[in-house]
């Protein structure tokens, strides 16, 4: 019943994936959370997170503590809770927390990412923290990381909508309509300090990239006749030829395609 009085971290996913209805009726008491204890992938992401955070100390060489550290904020009228599974400890890293998951061997890290910005964001400003380092292991053989950075563009924008939601709870109304995952722009958030940018409206990008998709595209099925011509030619020819080409057969048995001249 604890989860029914604030916003928390995986909250926001749920609203910004369109999840209102079922989030809602958690919140208003309506239905009781999920037990979580028999949900495998939520008990692997639990068991794998003390060696998630060894790896990841150990990968970067830094010291953390402040482990399973809470905070409590009211932003905008809106009560969030968040609770932060380490931060770094090095005397440059004050201000950067670590949020550890753990996905399927088939995710992917910008997948990850995308996904949970909402948490890492929430969890950034609650702890007033520069950014959050992402540690995730996929499946049981591969270990990636990033560093997400604060955005309060980003973070305002959502908390609007968060606050949209926590509205109908207060009301006690249903929410209709709002089953539909709703895109933000992640773009400007810097993931190890680095952008992404949408050059769809870049005249000479658009272009040059068209000019290279149409050249891979011929590329590829130069390679794929090649292949198949010489794979026409008997292992007893030595030479095979039409009036465009002509393949040779060298001493060594390799084979060699030219182009005929044509006649004058």
């Amino acid at each position: 019943m604890e989860r029914k009085g604030f916003i928390g971290g995986s909250d926001c996913v749920k609203i910004m994936q369109g999840n209102w209805l079922e989030l809602w009726q958690i919140k208003t008491g309506l239905v009781e959370p999920e037990d979580l204890s028999r949900n495998i992938a939520v008990q692997m992401g639990n068991l794998t997170e003390e060696f998630n955070l060894k790896w990841f100390a150990d990968e970067y060489n830094t010291t953390i503590g402040g482990f399973q550290k809470s905070y409590k904020k009211t932003i905008n009228k809106v009560p969030a809770k968040g609770t932060i599974d380490a931060k770094c400890e090095s005397a440059d890293a004050e201000l950067q927390i670590i949020e550890a998951k753990h996905t399927n061997a088939y995710n992917t890290l910008d997948k990850v990412i995308e996904y949970y910005m909402p948490q890492l964001q929430l969890y950034i400003h609650l702890a007033d923290a520069d950014g959050s380092y992402l540690s995730v292991i996929f499946g049981n053989n591969k270990w990636e990381s990033a560093y997400v950075s604060r955005n309060d563009e980003y973070f305002n924008s959502m908390w609007a909508v968060v606050s949209d939601f926590w509205g109908y709870v207060l009301r006690k109304e249903e929410p209709v309509g709002n089953d539909e995952p709703i895109q933000l722009g992640t773009d400007k958030i810097e993931v190890d300090n680095m952008v992404k940018r949408d050059a769809t409206t870049d005249n000479h990008f658009v272009d040059t990239a068209y000019t290279y998709v149409t050249l891979e595209a011929d590329a590829k099925a130069f390679d794929s006749a090649k292949k198949d011509l010489k794979g026409m030619v008997g292992s007893d020819e030595r030479e095979v030829y039409c009036d465009s080409l002509t393949i040779k057969r060298s001493k060594n048995g390799s084979l060699r395609i030219t182009r005929r001249k044509e006649d004058a």
